[in-house]
């Protein structure tokens, strides 16, 4: 095997593999960069339990300058292999295989010589049926990912919550999350075929690296899914991540479909109140801060204590305010990630009483996106 490739070009298709490359492995060789080198193009795989990325360079892409004198195949110390490729000294890198499984990486006046795997031992990656698939933008995908994971759960002890759940029938795709504490759920249309009818649990920590890979895709991304096992390509790239067993808990029940109390206003300026009164709340035990909400006054304030420090207690400017006087108490840091997903938009925040969970919902939009906040009892 031996050919020679732009340094840079080739940097950036190695660490999109890499993202699924892991230092604690119960298998070993999985530890490695699979590179698979034919006439015309490169391979390029890693593989961890969760998640498994290829990407294929080709050599009608320019930007990679890619020659192939003779092709073959390796398996590469991941972690080690890149950091040689990005110290290397010139614009352009040779890497050849001698006998024995060894690379031999040549770049001006530098050689390294490196140890390696057969490529026939690395695992083999998923078969996917490419019938059943479904289109969608990345921009969206990506928000989708980042409005939901919020509320994934890190607590092993119920693995189904460490996962977020998509469900797609009807041409709508649902995305919800939940760690018990807070929910998080997105509705987006999307184009399907008649009847084409899934209900998976994706794993939240490899939806948040493909929410990192799709940020700059052009075109649409298609997922394609089986029974253990969902495909997301784009671009020249696929991502395979395995999908948790078991059935997530009925949802939609927990979201109150009534309010007594509303409070209308902007996003980013509560965050940034919450955020103030947090620095106080951080320094106390228990991490909690008090809103107050008084319609037939319209004043609304945030406050927060801590016995070592001090307290803080700042008015609230709300577009609207309806029905009864209010106090709740909530972990500002759950509010904080839910204000952040709303971005700079004006929300709608409605509660039942002072010790049932309350929502947050886009104030022109409150049926597609849902933030749910349990709130804490401090009596």
């Amino acid at each position: 095997m031996k050919f020679t490739i732009n340094r840079l070009a080739f940097i950036n298709a190695l660490n999109n593999v890499l993202r699924a490359v892991s230092s604690k492995t119960t298998i070993p060789i999985l530890t490695g960069l699979k590179l698979v080198v034919e006439n015309d193009q490169i391979i390029l795989t890693g593989s961890n339990a969760d998640i498994s990325i290829e990407t294929t360079i080709n050599q009608t892409d320019g930007e990679y300058a890619l020659v192939v004198s003779e092709p073959g195949a390796i398996v590469l110390p991941a972690r080690f292999f890149i950091e040689i490729i990005k110290k290397l000294p010139d614009q352009e890198v040779s890497i050849a295989i001698n006998d024995g499984f060894q690379a031999v990486i040549t770049s001006g006046t530098a050689e390294f010589t490196v140890n390696g795997q057969d490529a026939n031992n690395f695992p083999h990656l998923p078969e996917v049926d490419g019938t059943s698939q479904v289109m969608i933008a990345p921009d969206i995908l990506r928000e989708v990912i980042e409005q939901t994971r919020i509320a994934v759960s890190k607590q092993e002890s119920r693995p189904i919550l460490t996962g977020i759940h998509f469900t797609l029938a009807n041409g709508q795709l649902t995305a919800v999350a939940t760690d018990s504490h807070r929910l998080a759920q997105r509705n987006v249309a999307v184009p399907t075929s008649e009847g084409q009818q899934y209900d998976v649990v994706i794993p939240g920590n490899s939806l948040t690296e493909l929410s990192r890979m799709v940020n700059e895709v052009d075109g649409d991304v298609t997922m394609n899914f089986t029974d253990n096992q969902i495909l997301f390509t784009f671009g020249q790239t696929k991502f395979y991540s395995r999908l948790l067993e078991g059935n997530y808990p009925e949802t939609s029940r927990l979201i109150p479909t009534s309010s007594e109390t509303t409070i209308e206003l902007a996003a980013d300026s509560f965050l940034a109140s919450i955020e103030r009164a947090s620095l106080l709340s951080h320094q106390s035990r228990n991490n909690v801060v008090k809103l107050t909400i008084n319609p037939s006054l319209s004043v609304a304030k945030i406050s927060g204590n801590s016995a070592d420090v001090g307290n803080v207690e700042e008015a609230i400017n709300a577009e609207l305010m309806a029905g009864n006087d209010l106090e709740i108490s909530f972990n500002p840091d759950y509010m904080r990630d839910a204000l952040k997903s709303f971005g700079s938009a004006k929300i709608l925040m409605s509660f039942t009483s002072a010790l049932r969970p309350f929502t947050l919902v886009p104030a022109d939009d409150h049926d597609n996106f849902v933030q749910l906040i349990t709130p804490v009892r401090t009596y």
